[in-house]
């Protein structure tokens, strides 16, 4: 089919909930896109970060094929082996504790939400989320987002969060409350314009949280298995959370989202007080296991360190060239580029050019390549970057 027929069945069957670029994917391989028509793109966005390995990477392509011919799905009622390999494997590979899988990051967080509830009931539930987050769209992550375009139109919203400034440990203090049973952010904000977190912030909300019984929420949604060039960003800072959440990579693409809750507070849920009838399954379990065996073996933690520091030391020197540029910031993979300017039309230019890019918060582009992605492709990207960005 051409792109405008597809197109076409879009407009007449899907709700139209999505703002289109354009373009329709035929086949895909690595950090390289092919549409319909057969031209060839240079992904530095893929699956919105959620194919980390690069798309269609062959250990994830083996282990799915694999696991289907075997066992595609099975009640939580039952045991399965790749569910409780990737579990252990995760929880060796972050904090010490115990797993619950979900479908995707926004479930992961409604988990967190019910889990810190249920820690603190019945007098504590309030949670404490910062300004400019982003942790879903479902009701429940949608609250915890402290953002109020996304919740216009759907109000009321869930109670129970208190929205304070990022990076500031006295907004916190300020806006504890006898019901306040957790603080829930992102150590790097994603969506919301990749945003930092300091070190001495994140060890004095450890210290708050221990002195004052709370739980401490990390959502690495984005910035978990790898993006920033450890496992998990939270290693970067010697900070250990008491509930560690992940998406987006976490499978090389495939639909799962991970709860990971310290030993202290894993078994405060009872039996049948939380369930998903397909998070943990064996497909997506044994997809999560190839991409962390990927990680491992290819050794592309290194690689997303080196080719992180290479893009933003070239992508600052673009900023001195080009007053468009405001500032560069990132860590590993997990690049934003903030501009004078709406970066929508950049974006189109870049795409019109080869390179497929994001832009959020209006201003600010993102770049979050593939693990795999060699310097060759960086320059390739940089090279179209700078073309579109001199189209004024």
């Amino acid at each position: 089919m051409k792109t405008h027929e597809i197109a076409h069945l879009y407009e007449r069957y899907a709700i139209p909930v999505y703002n289109r670029n354009g373009i329709a994917v035929a086949r895909a391989f690595g950090s390289l896109v092919w549409d319909q028509e057969g031209r060839r793109y240079l992904d530095f966005f893929p699956g919105w970060g959620t194919n980390s390995l690069g798309h269609c990477h062959p250990r994830v392509v083996r282990a799915i094929r694999t696991q289907a011919e075997r066992l595609i799905h099975v009640p939580n009622t039952f045991y399965h082996e790749p569910h409780a390999r990737f579990a252990q494997a995760l929880v060796e590979s972050s904090i010490d504790g115990k797993v619950f899988f979900t479908n995707s990051g926004a479930e992961a967080v409604e988990a967190a939400i019910k889990l810190a509830r249920k820690f603190g009931s019945p007098k504590r539930w309030e949670i404490i989320t910062t300004e400019n987050s982003f942790h879903g769209r479902t009701l429940g992550a949608l609250a915890a987002t402290g953002q109020s375009k996304y919740q216009k139109g759907f109000e009321p919203a869930l109670p129970g969060f208190r929205h304070v400034p990022f990076n500031s440990i006295a907004a916190v203090k300020k806006a504890l409350r006898p019901r306040t049973v957790a603080v829930m952010l992102e150590p790097i904000q994603g969506e919301g314009g990749i945003h930092i977190a300091s070190p001495q912030y994140l060890r004095q909300l450890r210290r708050l949280c221990d002195e004052k019984n709370l739980l401490l929420i990390f959502d690495e949604i984005s910035t978990g298995m790898g993006r920033t060039g450890t496992l998990f960003c939270f290693q970067q800072y010697r900070v250990i959370p008491d509930i560690l959440l992940l998406g987006k990579g976490i499978a090389g693409g495939a639909p799962l989202g991970v709860l990971v809750a310290g030993r202290h507070i894993s078994d405060t849920w009872e039996k049948s007080t939380h369930a998903t009838t397909f998070g943990g399954n064996p497909l997506m379990t044994a997809a999560g296991l190839a991409a962390l065996e990927a990680i491992r073996k290819e050794k592309l933690l290194s690689n997303v360190r080196k080719q992180g520091r290479y893009l933003l030391t070239k992508l600052e020197q673009q900023r001195r060239r080009n007053r468009i540029i405001r500032q560069v910031r990132g860590r590993g993979l997990m690049i934003g580029i903030e501009l004078d300017r709406p970066g929508a039309p950049f974006v189109k230019a870049a795409a019109q050019k080869g390179l497929l890019i994001n832009c959020t918060q209006e201003k600010i582009l993102r770049l979050y390549p593939a693990f795999t992605v060699t310097k060759r492709q960086c320059d390739q990207a940089l090279k179209i970057l700078e073309k579109a960005l001199a189209a004024k």
